[in-house]
């Protein structure tokens, strides 16, 4: 079991050395990793558009764009693995333009059918038809996030069970504490410690926020979930703070 352990850690370290060389402008390397992750990228491309993907498919162009764009932007000091990172970011892209040509079908149906009663009719239909497929699509991105972000909180020995107990009751207590997960977001060393140590930089915060050290130590656990989400690249979770972190 030990044995795999290290197995499993040198391979990660291993492939976060090729992306940081990758990053740093070899592109054979990078050439190389995203003909080895082809079959993942074509999976997951699929269980988007629910079918079989061929390397011919537009739909796999896409996903293939959006795996180097995830290459470029991942940073292993943000939490995740970049194949956890990566399936988010094709996932997006690939709906984006689903729902790009979509809107390019609706509007060529609308085009034709002004004077045709039972176009129009028609023209309404696969409007609405869109609109349900994109709350579907939106559920099913909430889904991922959502699977993603509990992985993060696995890390830290914390569940969804957690934050509901741990939750501040009222409305100032909660808008303090998101305050003070802000500050730990924005600040590079503070975000490193919460990251690599997996612990809450108290001593640090103190000095920081207007808010005792007692108070920051009941709402820990809020607090942490709070920074993951706003380090993270939570589309959805982030709607949830959003009004708070821009006052």
């Amino acid at each position: 079991m030990l044995g795999l352990l290290l197995v499993s850690r040198k391979r990660k370290k291993t492939l976060e050395e090729k992306i940081k060389r990758i990053q740093q402008g070899d592109l054979t390397l990078q050439n190389e990793l995203i003909e080895t992750y082809k079959p993942f990228v074509a999976k997951t491309v699929s269980s988007v558009c629910k079918r079989y993907i061929y390397e011919s498919d537009d739909e796999f162009s896409i996903g293939l764009i959006a795996f180097h764009e995830a290459i470029e932007r991942y940073s292993s000091d943000k939490g995740s693995s970049l194949i956890s990172f990566a399936e988010v970011i094709i996932k997006r892209r690939v709906i984006d333009y689903i729902r790009s040509q979509a809107k390019h079908n609706e509007l060529s149906l609308g085009l034709g059918s002004q004077h045709e009663k039972d176009s129009e009719i028609t023209s309404i239909d696969a409007e609405l038809s869109i609109k349900e497929y994109n709350i579907q699509i939106d559920e099913q991105l909430r889904k991922e996030e959502i699977l993603l972000f509990t992985r993060m909180l696995q890390q830290f020995n914390l569940t969804f069970q957690d934050l509901l107990e741990q939750s501040p009751k009222h409305a100032d207590a909660r808008k303090s504490a998101i305050l003070v997960a802000k500050v730990v977001a924005d600040n590079e060393e503070l975000s490193n410690h919460l990251l690599n140590k997996k612990q809450l930089p108290i001593k640090q915060l103190e000095s920081l926020v207007s808010v005792s050290r007692k108070t920051i130590e009941r709402n820990r656990k809020y607090i942490i979930a709070i920074s993951l989400i706003l380090i993270g690249d939570f589309v959805y979770l982030k709607d949830y703070i959003k009004g708070v972190v821009e006052t």
